[in-house]
């Protein structure tokens, strides 16, 4: 149920360990999501187009800004989407597209949840996204994570009261062929239900050995004020690791971080 009626809301993220004075980067993905909020569309639709412009943009970790395999030729990227309305959709190892996220919120559409590898490839190019080289603009696999950033997120609330979340990646570094973090894992790299949306950043590893998201998501549930659920959350992983949360309920929108975090949050209520 509404408690604030007419709230929009959408944070997004560039990752943890990417650096502050990335974040015009996340200020531009906030401003065109919450543009499209403002007329009207769902929450699936401003996130994921959120993260089009992270993915579109060579500093993040995700999309053209990819970081390459420890082969240093092959790129394998991962991303998910979810709704409070039902949606769910992820893709792992995808190779060869410009936005994996797009190829995700596609999935939503199927009787599949995720599709991983040859699977995913061939599945995006039957839906009309083109072959492309991520090549050129990448970074080697000897990108250190201060260099690399981590996933990049956003999520969104929408005037009718849905939430959403949407998160793609280009991988850590080093990393073996075929490695999934937790990008594409319900629970782990994000949740999205009738009380909020809220997805991870950083080393993937320990976010689906304590299924972060989703853990921060029930203390929510239990009643907690959403910045103290992230920080709690944050806590969780042990300090050597990076970690990053944005989240938006029906009244809050926050971000925490124990590392450099660039991120952006726009709200508005109706008068």
């Amino acid at each position: 149920m509404r408690t604030s009626p007419g709230r929009i809301a959408i944070v997004v993220h560039g990752g943890a360990g990417n650096r502050r004075d990335n974040e015009d980067g996340c200020l531009r993905a906030a401003e065109i999501g919450f543009a499209m909020l403002r007329k009207g569309a769902d929450a699936i639709t401003a996130a994921v187009e959120a993260v089009v412009v992270l993915e579109d943009d060579p500093r993040f970790n995700a999309g053209v800004g990819s970081i390459r395999r420890i082969d240093d030729r092959t790129i394998e990227t991962d991303a998910a989407v979810m709704d409070s309305r039902g949606g769910l959709g992820a893709v792992a190892c995808l190779q060869r597209t410009r936005n994996p996220v797009r190829v995700a919120r596609r999935i939503v559409e199927t009787a599949h949840w995720m599709l991983a590898g040859a699977g995913a490839i061939a599945f995006a190019r039957e839906q009309g996204f083109e072959d492309f080289d991520l090549l050129a603009g990448t970074r080697a696999s000897t990108a250190t994570p201060a260099e690399s950033g981590d996933t990049v997120g956003a999520v969104a609330l929408d005037a009718q009261g849905g939430f959403a979340v949407a998160c793609s990646t280009g991988g850590s570094a080093p990393a073996l062929m075929g490695r999934v973090g937790d990008t594409p894992i319900p629970g782990a790299g994000f949740w999205a239900g009738p009380l909020g949306a809220v997805t991870a950043t950083g080393v993937g590893e320990q976010m689906v050995a304590r299924l972060l998201s989703r853990a921060v998501y029930e203390q929510i549930e239990r009643g907690m004020r959403l910045q103290q659920a992230l920080e709690w959350g944050i806590a969780l992983i042990p300090q050597r690791y990076s970690a990053g949360l944005i989240a938006v309920t029906a009244t809050e929108a926050a971000a925490a971080t124990n590392r450099s975090m660039p991120f952006h949050v726009l709200e508005h209520i109706e008068a």
